[in-house]
């Protein structure tokens, strides 16, 4: 009878500190989640800040769904006056260490990569991370000006004219391939759908070591 009424103590015990942990992630989540939200949207203007030309609008706040291939892409309008000046696009691709997401920014009347935003990676530090290196001479830079329709949209390795970071060929074509697919999407939007860009609509919302 004595064993009967421990495990029942125990049963309850449990049961209550199941209780309130369940009450306390309650309570985390509802304080943390504004916050965490905010900082989602600060990071996302930001982004959009660095890859767009001059604009007198808010890109943040007129947002688009597009879908080009089956894959779907966010897209970000920049506008000064009634002149539509650039296109921010959300890509990824899977890089070394995970998917890496960026933010391509276009200038809307030359399709000139105006410059490219990392918004999250898991590369390797000191190789793949380069990506997001700031640095004068770093191998986003590259991408700035850079025109799709006059130049390949490729690593050297593969008969481009993008420099791969050293030991770092995986990452780099991955981080050259979300830039491509983000041009797909440009392209949609300006109304050229050749050269495998189909399907496509558009909906309105608010080695060795060797990467």
């Amino acid at each position: 009878m004595a064993k009967e009424s421990t495990f029942k103590n125990m049963v309850i015990v449990l049961g209550l500190i199941c209780l309130i942990c369940s009450a306390l992630l309650a309570v985390v989540y509802s304080v943390t989640e504004d916050p965490i939200a905010d900082a989602l949207i600060a990071k996302t203007n930001d982004a959009i800040s660095q890859v767009l030309p001059e604009y007198d609008n808010m890109p943040g706040e007129e947002s688009s769904l597009v879908e080009v291939n089956g894959q779907k892409y966010v897209v970000y309008t920049a506008r000064k006056g009634e002149s539509i000046t650039g296109y921010a696009v959300e890509s990824k691709a899977a890089g070394f260490g995970g998917e890496l997401k960026l933010m391509v920014g276009f200038d809307a009347a030359t399709g000139d990569i105006y410059n490219v935003y990392v918004i999250s990676h898991s590369e390797t530090p000191g190789l793949g991370a380069k990506i997001s290196d700031n640095s004068p001479g770093n191998f986003k830079e590259q991408f700035k000006g850079f025109n799709p329709a006059e130049k390949v949209l490729k690593v050297h390795q593969e008969g481009g004219d993008v420099d791969a970071i050293t030991a770092s060929t995986i990452t780099s074509k991955a981080f050259t391939s979300a830039v491509s697919s983000a041009y797909d999407v440009y392209r949609q939007l300006k109304g050229d759908s050749a050269d495998g860009v189909t399907s496509a609509t558009q909906t309105n919302i608010g080695g060795g070591n060797d990467e």
